[in-house]
């Protein structure tokens, strides 16, 4: 099983190098994944809103093309599935039927925290653990440590590398250039 599960580690990193190739950090990236019209959404987007996201994580996270932008650059680093986990864990706080509850936690478990997830998130054995503790009686608060780990991990690590990427120094002097 070890052999097995370091092949399938290295067969997805040869994978992800390959594409490196096809990625940039660009503002290409940005406009193709905006919430509207790339072109409606930055005619909307003030330079002041657009550096406000460096005032904290989670102003960036509150902003519709904040959050846009972050996702764009969290595809050049290939770590979009953080994001994707937390957005997950943000919308499952907000399920209100029980019925679904166990089901919608069921599905963020198995894609985003066991073991060989097809998106797994970086977090540390204990923080699993727990997670999986949690899942034999699912609440809303279930995956809170798990997410709180995860976001500390971006606010750290993935926000300030965006607030120096091309994708929001672009961003920024795209704004500015329509003020002038």
């Amino acid at each position: 099983p070890c052999s097995l599960h370091i092949d399938h580690r290295n067969r997805g990193m040869r994978t992800r190098l390959g594409c490196l190739s096809h990625k940039s950090d660009s503002y290409n990236d940005f406009t193709a994944i905006l919430p509207d019209k790339p072109n409606r959404a930055l005619k909307r987007l003030s330079t002041e809103e657009a550096m406000r996201w460096a005032d904290s994580f989670d102003v960036l996270l509150s902003h519709k093309y904040g959050l846009a932008a972050f996702r764009a650059f969290l595809k050049t680093e290939f770590s979009e599935e953080n994001l994707e986990f937390w957005l997950a864990c943000e919308d499952f706080k907000k399920t209100r039927s029980a019925a679904k509850l166990a089901a919608k936690a069921q599905r963020i478990f198995e894609e985003f925290i066991d073991v060989q997830a097809p998106r797994e998130v970086n977090i540390d054995f204990q923080t699993r653990e727990l997670t999986r503790r949690n899942m034999q009686e699912p609440s809303l608060s279930c995956f809170d440590q798990a997410q709180g780990k995860v976001h500390s991990l971006m606010e750290k690590d993935s926000y300030p590398r965006f607030l120096r990427s091309k994708i929001y120094t672009d961003l920024l002097s795209q704004t500015q250039r329509r003020l002038s």
